[in-house]
């Protein structure tokens, strides 16, 4: 839970930076949230959440 609020946090401060330096407008941001929103209620749900929980373990498992 801890890791999709921050990359949903992470993503929104993305999207909200790439709207004020005009890089992507209103109407497109609009369509790519609605994409992610109405994504999220598919049966692909789970196979995207699984393959993102698997990135974040790969990153928290590399060692500096």
């Amino acid at each position: 839970m801890a890791i999709s609020l921050s990359v949903v946090l992470l993503l929104a401060i993305i999207l909200v930076v790439m709207i004020r330096s005009n890089n992507i407008k209103a109407g497109p941001a609009i369509v790519a949230i609605l994409f992610g929103f109405f994504l999220a209620s598919t049966g692909m749900a789970p196979s995207i959440q699984r393959f993102l929980d698997s990135i974040a373990q790969t990153i928290n498992g590399i060692k500096f």
